[in-house]
């Protein structure tokens, strides 16, 4: 494995808590002291379908939060959409079942070493990963506040629980069925003009992704966003995640979202490229 994983392991958790939340499950995993090397932005490869199941790659998940208090000791959190094959079945699991996992893969968010006003802005279920990290900087005593976003407001997940995270919790649904009507992104660009923020952390749609870094472009704000790709494997080998990226010199090239990310800086992303296949490389 690449260095980035070099605390990575794998090990048989046991699922202590599998809960239905809206249109998601909100799962829980008894990891024991793997917690201690899990960041906000880590995710974690999964073996799906049993022992007698045709889907051979493992899936990537990303880590909503560890804890190593509670009941179950350490225990780490996962919310999951039950949409794909593999997805379908870690909902299915009952208590009591034990999972395959690697753990904790691909860089995570940069913790500032000094306090700083953080903007986080969530899409969908995307944004379960920003809880774990908006204490983490509330404990660094930055001022958080949170944007969630989401076509409709049954796919925004546990804004409760995002108020209990945060110093201001907003909610946005483009038809208008939860907070404000509109898309999560529309006032980023007031706060920056406004100097309300330092540094933006993101997790949702590959879109929302780019919006944000294309309102940031020009700015001192920093921009590091969690990029949503489909990682087949999880760990660098099979070359289906890979993003275009811009390197200091203007050079892009393809880089591994599971190894080079999923956190990358926004700035870097050749976003109008991805899809796509750079010339450099044709």
């Amino acid at each position: 494995m690449s260095s980035i994983n070099r605390f990575s392991s794998r090990m048989i958790a046991t699922v202590v808590s599998n809960k239905r939340v809206g249109q998601y499950h909100q799962i829980l995993l008894n990891v024991g002291e793997m917690v201690n090397t899990c960041k906000p932005g880590n995710f974690v490869a999964i073996r799906v379908g049993g022992d007698n199941a045709k889907m051979i790659l493992r899936r990537a998940f990303a880590i909503s939060r560890v804890s190593l208090t509670g009941p179950y000791g350490g225990s780490m959190e996962l919310i999951v959409a039950p949409f794909g094959q593999g997805s379908k079945w870690l909902c299915a699991q009952a208590e009591g079942s034990e999972i395959d996992l690697i753990a904790p893969l691909g860089t995570a968010f940069g913790i500032p070493t000094e306090p700083v006003r953080a903007l986080l802005v969530g899409g969908g279920y995307g944004s379960a990963p920003l809880f774990g990290l908006a204490e983490v900087l509330k404990n660094r005593g930055c001022r958080v506040d949170m944007y969630l976003g989401a076509s409709t407001g049954g796919k925004i997940y546990a804004p409760m629980e995002g108020k209990r995270s945060v110093n201001v919790l907003k909610i946005y649904t483009e038809d208008g069925s939860m907070g404000e009507r509109g898309r999560v992104t529309e006032p980023i660009a007031g706060l920056i003009s406004e100097g309300l923020v330092d540094v933006i952390y993101s997790c949702g749609p590959m879109p929302m992704l780019r919006a944000i870094s294309d309102i940031v472009a020009g700015s001192d704000v920093v921009h590091q966003c969690a990029v949503e790709e489909s990682m087949a494997c999880g760990v660098g080998i099979c070359m289906t995640c890979v993003l275009p990226v811009t390197d200091a010199d203007g050079n892009v090239s393809m880089k591994r979202s599971c190894i080079d990310g999923p956190v990358m800086n926004g700035a870097n992303v050749a976003w109008e490229l991805v899809g796509k296949i750079p010339e450099a490389h044709l």
